[in-house]
């Protein structure tokens, strides 16, 4: 059994229409009800919690501060009543839509989501971020709708440009004339592990794992600051890092690429999105 009497939605949006315009009869027109109802709506109310909300005067009316309390809580009630509705008859006719994407570009795609947004205002976007690998295995597994990846080439997507690494050390203490050389790389399963362990053993260089991170922005910070060589896309090039390349014996990686999936059978929404996606990262079909 309740232990507290159940709100009547309908009598809280009389409460809350009257509440907004200060007047019995022009919340009784908001409603489309008569003045006498919305009156008597209102009295329940106050018999139910046991203490005056509004206040009554020829010319106005006033809310008290139990008034006051109660308007904020109605408003938050009558609101998920609304979104109950709405998300389970169907009126959210597009759902949700669940889209993965590495760290480095979950904040700059922030202004192209929310006009995406604004112009589908009843699709929820459900934004997952991580490891390439395990965006790719969710997508697999039809946990997400839309993947924006990197993978080493030759697995077809929708769309792939190829992404350009770098190989990045720390300017003011280079990992890289260290015996063993020390290396800042993604967990197992992480890309461009197999390439830099490689790359130093191509060189009869003794290397050990100086740091290791799923975070894109702390490996790159991590090397800058001098705790491992690392491989890491241009972009994540920080004003602390040192480029090697050629002249320190480690050949240019160009095996590796951004891609986009979605399914055939996606949703108008989710191809509109996918579209933006390319664009931005002026990927190729």
């Amino acid at each position: 059994m309740n232990r507290y009497p159940m709100f009547n939605p309908q009598v809280l949006i009389s409460f809350v229409a009257v509440c907004e315009t200060l007047s019995f009869t022009r919340g009784a027109d908001r409603v489309s009800l008569s003045q006498s109802t919305v009156s008597l709506q209102v009295k329940r109310l106050e018999d139910l919690l046991g203490c005056p909300l509004l206040e009554r005067s020829s010319h106005q009316v006033q809310l008290t501060e139990e008034g006051e309390r109660l308007l904020s809580y109605a408003r938050r009630i009558i609101a998920l009543n609304e979104e109950a509705h709405d998300a389970l008859t169907g009126v959210w006719r597009d759902g949700v839509l669940r889209l993965g994407m590495p760290e480095d570009f979950a904040v700059p795609t922030i202004d192209l989501l929310a006009v995406f947004s604004r112009e589908h205002p009843h699709l929820r976007l459900d934004v997952s971020s991580g490891l390439s690998a395990d965006l790719r295995s969710a997508y697999e597994r039809e946990e997400l709708d839309l993947v924006l990846v990197k993978q080493r080439r030759g697995q077809p997507p929708r769309a792939a440009r190829r992404e350009r690494l770098l190989w990045l050390d720390s300017l003011a203490h280079p990992a890289i004339e260290r015996a063993p050389v020390s290396l800042a790389m993604f967990p197992l399963g992480g890309l461009y592990r197999d390439e830099l362990c490689g790359a130093l053993d191509a060189l009869g260089m003794r290397w050990r794992i100086g740091y290791c991170s799923g975070s894109l922005a702390a490996l790159a910070a991590a090397s800058a600051a001098g705790l491992g060589m690392t491989l890491l896309p241009a972009s994540c090039r920080l004003p602390g890092h040192r480029v090697l390349g050629a002249a320190d014996g480690l050949a240019e990686i160009t095996d590796f690429e951004l891609a986009l999936y979605h399914r055939d059978e996606a949703p108008a929404s989710t191809a509109i999105l996918a579209q933006r996606l390319i664009a931005y990262c002026h990927l190729e079909a």
